[in-house]
Parts: C-alpha cells; structure tokens; sequence
C-alpha cells in the first residue's frame, strides 16, 4: 500500500510540474508574439521608463527639481517626449498641472487635430473633400496629385486609416521603389501603435534613401519601444553619413538628458552651438544646466543671448530675474521679474513668476512678503504643490501647526513625486510625538529621494524610539 501511494504521489507531482511547464511556455510564446513588448525589467542605462539608470546617475533632487516621471527639469519644454510618461494610467489621470513635464496620456492625441482654415471651406455646409466617396485606387495612380492629397488626409483631417490606404495604394503602384511613400506609410504605422511594422518601413526607406528626417523618424520609433541606446546609435550612424548636422546632434542630447546623463547631454549642446550659434533650444539647456549647478553668472550670459537673438517671453526675463538674484546683481532682479508678470500669457506663468518673487523674498528674509507672494501663486494656480510646501514651512515658524499640516498633506497628494512635503510632514509629526505617521511619512520621502541625508537620519531615530517601545 505504501509504495502504490508513493507512486500515485509522484504521478500528481509530475502531472503538476508538467502542467507548469506548459504554462510558461505558453506565457514565453505570448511574449515572443508580441513584438510591441517591453523588458519590464531594464538592464541600468537603457531604458527611459525608470529615472534612475542613467549612467551619470544625474542630479539629485535637493539640487534640481524633477518631473512627476523623475527626470530633472529640462531648459526647454518639447512636447513630443512628454507624452505617455506616467507609468499607470491612474497616475496619469491624477497627473497635476505643477508637473508640466509628464503631460496625462489622454493629452497625446490633442496636437494632431487640426481645425480646418478659412481657404480650406468650399461651402460652409460640408467638408473640403468629402474621404468616403474618394476612389483611392484612382487616385494613386497619379503620383503628384497622390502626395498632396496623403498630406491633406493625414496632416488636415487626421484620418490614418484612409491616409494608409492610400500610400499602401501609392507604393504598390510605384513597385516599392518610392522611399517617400515607405516614410508615409511607417508615418501611419506609428501614429496607429504598430511600431514594429514601422520600424520595418523607414529601414527599408533608409536602404534606398539616405535622410535625415527617416533617421529621426526611426530613432521616435525606438524611443517608443524605449530604446534610447538603439535610438543614440543610429544618430552616430547618421552623423558620420550627415557630418555636423544640427538635428542628429540634438537629438543625441535631448536622449542623454532624459537619462539623466546631464554632462554629457551639455558637451552635445555644446557641439549644436558649434555648429549654429543661434539654436535656442541648445542655448536654453546649456543655460538652465549652468544654473542648476552653481554657475549662475554663466547661466545669465546664455539668457541674455536669448534676449539679444529676440527671443521675449515671460519665461526668459523670469529665468533672468533668477539668475540677476543669484549672482547677486540685485538691481536688476525686481525689473526682470515686473517685465515677466507684464508678459505672461495665462494663470500657471503668473503662478510661476510669484513663486520665485517668494523665493527671492525668503532670500532677502521679508518673510511677510514672502507669504504674500507664495498666497498670490495659488490664487493663479490652486495645484501649485510647490507653494503649498513653502507655505507650510512659513506656517511651522509662526507656530501654527495644524494649518502646516494641513498645507503639506494637500502637497503631497497634489505631487506625491517631491520628496519635500513628505520629509516636512515626517518632521512635524516627529515633533509633535505621532511616530507612526512620522515613519509612514518617512518612507514616502525616501521612497521619492533615497539619497537625502536627512530622511534617513529621522528613519534612524525613529527606529529607536521603536526598538526602545
């Protein structure tokens, strides 16, 4: 009896393990079918999606102020890399405005809808060209007439489907010799998610075409399928066909700059300026880099080259007030800031330039002042965590600490990505003698900096005081 159990036993075991095998297999065939998917676990320095692999391990924190996505704030807002950062969709829904850097994916689409013009309205009752009563068979057989009406379908009314249809069309009819149309119909295949396939089009483009613009097109590609490695060695592979071209260089440094390799990503904007001496974007990161390490006398000097070329915006004569109150040319400061709030063209730039007049009020110790300035902030944007943290801070000195508290936990929810408002909230309740929520508040705000000194100084303690209960 004993031996026909452990018989039956290891017939279940090996009908289990079988069983299991079959089932990883099936996952490992899921996986290789899917030619869209992503290594969740990235080796360190490939991979977009997590802050902290780059190999330069970039700035902390405490020395530059990063986006909800984790990457330090950059000189230069470029739409194209913002969207789809936030990691869950939830966290994108919950995305606030003060991270302007990692837009809610649902914002993506907005910027290829294009109204349609004045001169593009025939009768005001119906469409320019009405897409369902197109015999786009016809029409591909007339190779000028077929780009310009791909153009008008894909750039003015934002009908991929129709527009694909027809450069499949195209390209059939010039026997896949046309580079250009190969460019449209991998154009298409991104805006529809199909990566993969469009990678295959711009090679094949590539193969018969040397351009700059299907190199830049595949390297979004791979940015896409988060491969900023395989995206940097075909803007080398460019370089060396198209010596010294601005956009290939740029785009090696804005790669760098999301992973957080910021010298590196300032010796390519560097080379841009080599090349041509008035590209803003360059001048921009270049300045904002100099200031956040310490250099603001040099920062100013690229800003007021900005200034020189025409460039007259809220954001530069605020950049400039910043770097006047740094290096000390106080002067110049309150002039730079007044011409800011005279340019701003809504709410959040308002919001923004209050905010740094409060700095500049902490700086000069008019605490009052600095109140009111942080108060008009949230007057123009009522989810500035920013302020709400500095508020709390001013609040703990006069002595009030549930409105502190209070300011601080409507900072954290509105930017649980800052590590300020946890270690504040961590603090004060430390002071007050709550240690759970000190703790709880604690490992938020290691969990946000794991490098900050003083967070982990109060874990220390209050893990004292816990072995000591």
């Amino acid at each position: 009896i004993q031996a026909a159990w452990n018989l039956k036993t290891r017939a279940l075991t090996e009908m289990v393990y079988v069983d299991e095998i079959d089932l990883d297999q099936e996952g490992i065939a899921e996986i290789i079918l899917d030619e869209n998917a992503i290594a969740q676990v990235a080796r360190p320095g490939t991979s977009l999606k997590l802050p902290g692999t780059g190999q330069g391990g970039g700035p902390s924190p405490a020395v530059r102020p990063v986006t909800q996505s984790g990457r330090p704030i950059t000189g230069f807002v470029r739409p194209s890399t913002q969207s789809g950062r936030p990691s869950t969709m939830e966290q994108a829904i919950r995305t606030p405005r003060t991270a302007l850097t990692a837009r809610p994916i649902t914002s993506a689409s907005g910027g290829y809808v294009r109204p349609g013009t004045a001169s593009m309205i025939t009768n005001p009752d119906g469409p320019f060209i009405n897409l369902s009563r197109l015999n786009l068979t016809k029409y591909a057989q007339k190779p000028k007439l077929a780009k310009a009406l791909f153009e008008y379908i894909f750039h003015h009314e934002n009908d991929i489907k129709n527009a694909l249809d027809l450069a499949a069309l195209a390209t059939e009819y010039a026997q896949f010799k046309d580079w250009w149309w190969k460019v449209q119909i991998g154009k298409c295949y991104y805006r529809l998610g199909l990566y993969r396939e469009a990678e295959k089009q711009f090679k094949s483009a590539l193969k018969q075409q040397d351009m700059v613009d299907t190199i830049l097109y595949l390297a979004k590609v791979y940015l896409r399928l988060d491969q900023p490695v395989s995206a940097l060695n075909l803007f080398k592979q460019g370089l060396e066909r198209f010596p010294g071209e601005v956009t290939l260089i740029c785009g090696i440094a804005r790669i760098y700059e999301e992973m957080n390799s910021i010298s590196s990503a300032a010796e390519y904007y560097k080379d841009v300026l080599k090349q041509d001496n008035t590209h803003v974007e360059a001048i921009a990161c270049i300045g904002s880099n100099h200031f956040y390490s310490d250099q603001p006398e040099i920062a100013l000097r690229f800003y007021r080259r900005l200034l020189q070329m025409g460039v007259y915006n809220c954001q530069l004569f605020n950049n400039l007030g910043l770097c006047c109150f740094y290096a000390q040319q106080y002067d110049m400061t309150l002039s730079s800031f007044e011409r800011a709030l005279f340019l701003a063209e809504n709410e959040e730039e308002t919001a923004d330039v209050w905010y740094n007049l409060g700095h500049v009020a902490v700086g000069i110790g008019d605490l009052n002042l600095a109140y009111q300035c942080f108060k008009l902030t949230l007057v123009n944007n009522n989810d500035y965590a920013e302020a709400y943290n500095n508020l709390a801070v001013l609040e703990m000195r006069k002595g009030h600490t549930e409105q502190a508290r209070a300011l601080l936990q409507t900072a954290s929810s509105l930017a649980p990505h800052m590590y300020e408002p946890h270690f504040n909230v961590a603090l004060l309740s430390e002071k007050v003698g709550d240690l759970q929520r000190s703790y709880t508040a604690a490992q938020k705000s290691e969990e946000a900096f794991p490098g900050h000194v003083d967070t982990q100084q109060l874990m220390k303690q209050l893990k004292e005081h816990f072995a000591m209960l």
